[in-house]
């Protein structure tokens, strides 16, 4: 059987950053790596699972938003893909580096999260540890630009 892509990335020199993951037709998928993979800690579920509301909640609030397809965790839990169209790699990392910072410095309710007809386990979040992760997340990407996005090999 064939390999998906993101099977073939070479995670032994995978660190943390912003990634182009594969584009299919008008859809560009990038891969948002928060740590270093196989290498603990990981994203802990509930701190994933806020950052998940609220970037898809930020990101289809933006500019961008008619162009924002999906945000979404990654099982291994050390990252999130983030699929858009009709975007550039500059306009990408503009709206990833400034929806970290809105993420960081989030105050009030998680949106999404208030009762079980918004979430499928609206019990399991972390505000804080969302925060302190996209407080390190923004680092990370704070000076990334376009030609970082191709991953290490």
């Amino acid at each position: 059987m064939k390999k998906i892509a993101s099977f073939c990335v070479n995670h032994d020199v995978l660190t943390p950053g912003i990634y182009l993951s594969r584009v299919d037709g008008e859809v560009v998928t990038y891969d948002l790596r928060f740590v270093t993979p196989n290498q603990p800690p990981y994203l802990p579920n509930p701190a994933m699972h806020t950052i998940e509301h609220l970037f898809a909640t930020f990101a289809r609030n933006s500019d961008y938003g008619s162009q924002v397809i999906y945000f979404g965790p990654m099982g291994c839990r050390t990252g999130f893909y983030f699929l858009v169209t009709g975007m550039s790699h500059v306009q990408v990392i503009g709206l990833i580096q400034e929806i970290m910072g809105k993420i960081r410095d989030f105050q009030g309710e998680i949106p999404g999260a208030s009762c079980s007809a918004e979430c499928g386990n609206y019990l399991e979040h972390d505000l804080l540890e969302a925060k302190r992760w996209a407080g390190e997340y923004s680092r990370v990407i704070e000076n990334w630009k376009e030609e970082n996005l191709v991953y290490p090999e």
